[in-house]
């Protein structure tokens, strides 16, 4: 249960003598708050989160349960789009997540949806940053310095690797994984590897699909369907329309059809 800072519950909030919290802000059960920690009036932290030292946390930011946050990270701040101008917008962060050293987290604007959003049970490493109006899906990795542009949608279940850089507007779909160093201008689709700068789809994430339980038949039918609609004969829709008729009860089939047939950027596809 969420309580006012100024009367928090008995023996349940631990809070280091030189950390500012604001009036207003709001504190679930068992939070911990350590040495120089800042948090503003419209702040609110749910049970069991973490703040280790130095977390400053401002503008109007739900924290979800569970969730564990590292020196010197910096949420809820202004967003550094240009065109931002004050509107009262949000950010929301789920449960159980842990977001490491010096990461950045932005809230969303009046040219988007008005807030950013992460799911739960994420891995945010040190310096990475998810920019305005994003919307990040449950179980993703952004590895150290990784980055989400304005605007980006990231599914379940992705893994995207350090240093590398995802273009506004762009879409990731469920189960991709983004190589290390890459650049990613184009959506990509679900269960996708793209690697490289600028950044190219090279094949399916096998590994990570086998981890998360999917049978070989799954994913042979998964390798199938790829192999469909990027080399296959015919144009591209004609391609999909022979897929949805000939696995319409495949819900991977219809996820990545589905996508595909929503993309407005273009999709990173095969070299050659």
């Amino acid at each position: 249960m969420i309580q006012p800072f100024s009367n928090p519950p008995e023996n349940s909030v631990t809070i280091h003598p030189t950390a500012i919290i604001a009036p207003g802000a709001r504190l679930g059960e068992n939070v911990q708050i350590g040495p120089y920690c800042v948090l503003g009036a419209r702040v609110t932290l749910g049970d069991n989160v973490r703040l280790h030292s130095h977390v400053v946390i401002e503008g109007n930011t739900e924290i979800g349960e569970g969730t564990e946050i590292f020196p010197f990270a910096s949420i809820g701040h202004v967003t550094q789009d240009l065109k931002y101008s004050g509107e009262d917008s949000l950010l929301i962060i789920g449960k159980n997540n842990k977001i490491r050293e010096y990461a950045t987290l932005q809230g969303g604007t009046q040219t988007g949806i008005m807030k950013t959003v992460v799911g739960d049970n994420c891995l945010l490493m040190a310096s990475t940053h998810v920019a305005h109006d994003c919307l990040v899906g449950n179980n993703v990795i952004l590895a150290n310095n990784a980055t989400l542009a304005g605007h980006v949608e990231v599914g379940d279940n992705v893994n995207i690797g350090g240093l590398s850089g995802i273009h506004q507007f762009v879409k990731i779909g469920s189960h991709a994984i983004i190589g290390g160093l890459s650049a990613v201008e184009s959506d990509v689709i679900p269960f996708g590897l793209v690697k490289g700068d600028r950044a190219f789809l090279s094949g399916l994430n096998i590994i990570g699909l086998r981890r998360r339980g999917f049978t070989r038949e799954r994913i042979d039918t998964l390798m199938w369907a790829y192999e469909e609609i990027f080399r296959g004969v015919g144009t591209r829709q004609e391609r999909i329309d022979n897929l949805k008729k000939s696995h319409q009860d495949s819900p991977d089939i219809n996820m990545l059809i589905a996508f595909v047939e929503k993309s407005t950027r273009g999709l990173c596809v095969p070299r050659g």
